[in-house]
């Protein structure tokens, strides 16, 4: 069921999430075991995915070793952790609207860098902020509000990559379907995610398709990145850089 008990909140923070923060909650104690529960048909655990993501950062966003990065909707940490493990000498940032999640953070995160559960609290300029896996929780009517919203808290060149579910794969939404905190999920195709980046004043548009090979066909991962063209990824990444300021 999709609710808004916190609509008030997220309204006076220019966003309203598309489902009860209390609600999603209830699985934060249990959050990895689920998650690994509903990708195994990929032979995988979360763990791989959250490594993938952080790996695509480091390598296709070209950061800068000191670089800032923003977590949006950071959950428990699980990318935020990779990141620093890709990236050791970025500042790691988080946010996510629940104190819960943000509790089960690593110290080792907490101690080099800001997570917050406000938006007034985040800092600005990033040079890089990911959305992992985040918009799918989104009423569709709040995702450009959303995404705008990160967008403006990036530094000039600065880019903003989304992760998402690709939709047209069968495999993902039978692994959507098994996970109990996806249970409301909206996925949305690549092109939905792109509108919202150009909606947002970000130039240079691309997607790329990420996570193609489940670990029973691992050896053939190297060819991946040739494939990102290819629409049957499990997933994508729909990337933008911030303009410069005019003269």
């Amino acid at each position: 069921m999709r609710a808004d008990i916190n609509a008030a909140r997220f309204k006076s923070e220019g966003v309203q999430e598309g489902r009860r923060v209390s609600e999603f909650d209830g699985y934060s104690e249990r959050y990895e075991q689920l998650l690994n529960e509903s990708v195994r048909i990929t032979g995988e655990s979360g763990d791989y995915f959250a490594r993938y993501k952080a790996e695509f950062v480091a390598e296709r966003m070209a950061p800068k070793p000191r670089c800032r990065i923003l977590d949006y909707g950071c959950g428990i940490g699980l990318v935020s952790a990779q990141l620093k493990q890709y990236l050791p000498e970025a500042r790691v940032d988080g946010y996510d609207p629940s104190r819960l999640r943000l509790d089960r953070v690593k110290p080792s995160l907490l101690s080099q860098g800001l997570f917050v559960d406000s938006r007034d609290d985040l800092e600005r300029d990033y040079d890089i902020i990911l959305m992992a896996n985040v918009l799918h929780h989104i009423e569709p009517q709040w995702r450009q509000e959303l995404v705008s919203s990160a967008a403006r808290l990036l530094a000039q060149s600065g880019k903003l990559v989304i992760f998402e579910h690709n939709p047209a794969n069968p495999l993902t939404r039978l692994a959507v379907d098994r996970c109990p905190f996806d249970e409301d999920a909206i996925l949305l195709p690549p092109r939905e995610s792109a509108k919202y980046l150009l909606n947002s004043n970000l130039e240079d548009v691309r997607r790329d398709y990420i996570v193609f090979f489940p670990r029973v066909f691992r050896w053939f991962r190297p060819m991946e990145r040739a494939l990102k063209w290819v629409p049957f990824g499990a997933q994508y990444a729909a990337y933008g850089t911030r303009k410069e300021a005019s003269a």
